[in-house]
C-alpha cells in the first residue's frame, strides 16, 4: 500500500529496544515538526480553503500525538531529550529542485510530507508487531493507522493541486526511488526515520 521501495530491516526494532527513551524523544519531536509543517502549508497556501482546513486538523492531531508520546515519557519517569536534526528529512527535502511554479512548490511539499508519513507508518507497523513492550505495541498500532491516513491525505492533495496528474505521479515515483537509495545509505539508528 505504501509503495516504499526499500523495507526497513526488522532488526531495526532491536536497536530501538536498547534505548526506548531515545526513540520516544525522537518520535515526540517528529510529531512536533509534522504539526509545524502542516501549519506552514496552511499559512503559505491560505488561498486553498480545503487544504487549509485539512492541514489545521492534521496539525492538531500531530500535537495530540506529541502529547501522547510526552505522556508516555513522563509516565516512565523520564523527560524529553533535546530536539535533534532529522538527517532523513534534511536529505529527502533536497531531492526536488526549487520550482519557479508555485503550484509545484506546493506539490513538492505535499510529496515530501507523504513520503515522511509513509516511512513513519512503516516503522510504526514494525514497532507494533515486534517490540517487546505491550504498551508500545498498542500505541504504535494506533499511530500506524493515523500515519497511513496522513500519507494518503498528502498524496491526494498533491495529485489534486498538481497541474498534471501524470507529472505528479512521475515525481512521486522518482521520490520513492530516491528515498530507497537514501535509506540504504543512512546508518541504522534508533530514530523514527534513520
Amino acid at each position: 500500500m505504501l509503495g516504499l521501495k526499500l523495507a526497513t530491516d526488522p532488526r531495526w526494532v532491536n536497536i530501538v529496544e536498547k534505548d526506548i527513551h531515545e526513540i520516544l524523544t525522537d518520535h515526540a519531536f517528529c510529531e512536533q515538526k509534522a504539526a509545524s509543517s502542516a501549519i506552514s502549508i496552511a499559512v503559505k497556501f491560505s488561498d486553498r480553503p480545503e487544504l487549509v482546513s485539512a492541514m489545521l486538523e492534521l496539525a492538531q492531531e500531530e500535537l495530540d500525538h506529541f502529547k501522547m508520546v510526552h505522556d508516555i515519557v513522563v509516565k516512565r519517569g523520564w523527560v524529553l531529550g533535546k530536539e535533534r536534526r532529522d538527517e532523513y528529512v534534511r536529505q529527502l527535502t533536497k531531492f526536488f529542485p526549487k520550482p519557479k511554479n508555485e503550484s509545484y512548490n506546493l506539490v513538492h511539499k505535499l510529496l515530501y510530507s507523504a513520503m515522511i508519513e509513509a516511512r513513519s507508518c512503516e516503522r510504526f507497523r514494525l514497532l507494533s508487531e515486534e517490540i517487546n513492550d505491550s504498551e508500545l505495541q498498542e500505541f504504535y498500532r494506533e499511530l500506524m493507522i493515523s500515519e497511513a491516513n496522513h500519507y494518503t491525505l498528502f498524496l491526494k492533495f498533491a495529485r489534486q493541486y498538481g497541474e498534471d496528474i501524470e507529472v505528479v505521479n512521475q515525481k512521486w515515483n522518482d521520490l520513492l526511488a530516491f528515498e530507497a537509495e537514501l535509506m540504504s545509505k543512512l546508518s541504522v539508528s534508533g530514530t523514527i526515520h534513520g
